[in-house]
């Protein structure tokens, strides 16, 4: 997507740039075209009560997550040649990761939007080699039975090598060195074969200063925001609320929101709503040619790393589970667990569709 890595991204944006102007350009990303993923901007932007506390004194962490259900299927020898960075985290999470980091902007104009965008991505902190086993992990799935079938590992698929190093999961925690985010580290997880097909953003906010419930809340520990892009889109926060009854026990309670609530009329899908937009010259919703550069440049140390290292680590997972055991490790606490969520906004069973 926008290129294979940062050298054929640069090479095609001079190529591109040398017969158009960059404003005749339209670089296409589905996913800035679900209307959820939009709905992130109305989120923040028009509720002044989110605004005080989206930022480094009171979030403690936030995950990103892509997760598909399915394998490779009949596109091993594509994948083979991409893998889930290039698929996934290059284009779409760090898209995603963007509007959820970038700064109010000045107005709704395509410009002003896509530069509060780019301010994020050059604020990422650099990824340097001695550290990418620390706040990198990728995994390949194996074969496993799931839903009483078996389903077959990468390596069995058709155009897939025998002893192939291709990663289909990726764990990521990036740091923005900015003003806002200083210290938050935004953790990014996406990959094939994983319980269900899920897109979502969790918000986890730190504790309260003082802990006055910590001897009663056994089940509860802090706040989190669940902002769903797909599938069953919505917004889920999670609050501490006492159970009924002597005492002060605290359970969580789900404040939850379905954007299918808003209205019964068809949606259109994202190609449609980003080509129409691309027929009536709005660029809004399309990536400008520094912005997948500056991606590409953050995220060119993994790829080298894992090319030019014959021991980068590569886990295996089983087909069916939420991926490679290590990637708690990039979590604040590694024992809280990632949110491993379910179809439904508001279930969270471990593993919803087995």
């Amino acid at each position: 997507p926008f290129g294979y890595d940062l050298a054929s991204a640069q090479e095609l944006n001079q190529q591109l740039q040398a017969i158009f102007d960059e404003k005749q350009i339209y670089r296409i990303d589905h996913y800035l075209g679900k209307e959820t993923v939009q709905n992130l901007l109305v989120f923040r932007f028009a509720n002044g009560i989110f605004e005080p506390i989206w930022n480094r004194q009171y979030v403690d962490y936030i995950e990103i997550t892509a997760a598909e259900s399915n394998g490779v299927g009949e596109r091993g020898g594509y994948y083979e040649g991409a893998g889930a960075l290039r698929d996934m985290v290059q284009n779409h999470l760090m898209q995603v990761m963007g509007l959820i980091a970038m700064e109010p902007p000045a107005n709704l104009s395509a410009d002003a939007l896509r530069n509060e965008t780019l301010k994020v991505f050059q604020s990422l902190r650099p990824l340097e080699q001695a550290d990418l086993n620390q706040q990198v992990v990728r995994g390949q799935y194996t074969t496993a039975k799931v839903n009483g079938k078996q389903q077959p590992g990468y390596r069995d698929a058709e155009g897939v090598e025998t002893q192939s190093r291709t990663e289909t999961f990726v764990a990521l925690k990036a740091q923005i060195d900015n003003w806002r985010w200083a210290g938050t580290p935004f953790i990014l997880r996406t990959g094939k074969a994983l319980p269900t097909r899920v897109t979502e953003v969790t918000v986890h906010f730190k504790s309260t200063p003082h802990r006055l419930f910590q001897q009663t809340c056994s089940s509860f520990e802090n706040n989190s925001l669940v902002l769903r892009i797909q599938p069953d889109a919505g917004v889920l926060m999670k609050v501490g609320m006492k159970v009924p009854g002597s005492g002060f026990e605290v359970q969580p309670v789900g404040l939850d929101f379905h954007y299918s609530e808003l209205t019964d009329q068809r949606l259109p899908e994202a190609y449609e709503r980003l080509l129409l937009d691309c027929l009536q010259g709005d660029r809004t919703l399309y990536i400008r040619g520094d912005a997948t550069e500056t991606c590409w440049r953050y995220l060119q140390p993994v790829l080298d790393f894992w090319h030019q290292q014959d021991d980068a680590p590569l886990y295996g997972y089983r087909a069916g589970s939420w991926g490679p055991e290590e990637a708690a490790d990039l979590l604040p606490n590694p024992a809280d667990g990632w949110r491993n969520p379910c179809r439904e906004l508001t279930s969270e069973e471990t593993f919803c569709e087995l």
